[in-house]
């Protein structure tokens, strides 16, 4: 049983791997046709979003799946708990980059000419902040992880810098305000995906997190609002349980009580 679990999370894991892969291409794509005012590359990577999105309902099947027939418990939990979190936030990456790409058009048509240094630094460093995510992911890095979550103060001065910058362009020339907020919209994705890379980095550290006891009781749901394939069903709703000193099962009880009340009107 422990050698199919543990097969089945090494699947977690290259999967989570491959995602990782697609959303770095993809900011770093969106990078590139953003400073070339590229609007062929910028189609190519709203096309790649669609596989970006499969593959985050892939995860999200195989986490459910092992939820259900091994039951984790202690790290495995939490390392499973971690990829469900942790996948939402990556694919909200390749939607920004998406979103990147799509201004990236609209700025390619105007005769605007802007200046990107700060947003050209934004970039860099979101996508090193992104790499270095991913990476603590891969290698199980806690003092990686934790760079991360220190260096989204940078991005976030940056995109003060940014605004500042905007709000400078559009006093010297108003007629160019439209533009000029297409500008700040872009520092504003950027900003995001700092803050999502954060968020993994912190999903990394919990499922590296080497307790073993539970200090209190408590429940976790976990919504799928596409839905999730089990079997001939699909599932949309998860509880998780957690029971101090087996306090689970009083909560069961409780649940299964209440649940008789409710149909029983």
């Amino acid at each position: 049983m422990r050698s199919k679990f543990d097969e089945q999370l090494q699947e977690l894991n290259n999967e989570m791997i491959k995602m990782g892969t697609m959303i770095e291409e993809s900011i770093a794509k969106a990078v590139e046709a953003l400073g070339r005012k590229d609007e062929e590359l910028a189609k190519e990577i709203m096309a790649g979003d669609a596989q970006i999105d499969r593959a985050q309902k892939k995860i999200e099947n195989i986490c459910f799946n092992l939820l259900i027939q091994q039951q984790p418990v202690a790290r495995d939990l939490r390392v499973i708990t971690a990829a469900m979190k942790m996948v939402t936030d990556m694919e909200r990456i390749g939607d920004h980059a998406s979103d990147i790409a799509e201004m990236t058009i609209f700025m390619g048509k105007s005769r605007y000419e802007a200046n990107l240094e700060h947003i050209n630094k934004m970039a860099s460093e979101t996508v090193l902040m992104l790499n270095w995510s991913i990476e603590a992911y891969i290698e199980k890095d806690k003092v990686k992880a934790e760079d991360v979550i220190a260096h989204d103060d940078i991005v976030d001065t940056l995109f003060d810098e940014t605004k500042n910058d905007i709000i400078k362009l559009i006093q010297d020339k108003s007629d160019d305000g439209e533009e000029a907020t297409d500008l700040l919209m872009v520092a504003k994705y950027f900003e995001r995906i700092g803050d999502h890379a954060t968020n993994i980095a912190e999903w990394v550290i919990f499922a590296l997190n080497d307790k073993k006891e539970i200090k209190e009781s408590g429940i976790v749901i976990l919504q799928f609002p596409n839905g999730v394939e089990y079997g001939d069903s699909t599932v949309y709703l998860v509880i998780g349980i957690a029971g101090k000193d087996n306090e689970h099962l009083d909560i069961l009880s409780k649940i299964a009580i209440k649940r008789a009340i409710i149909q029983g009107g």
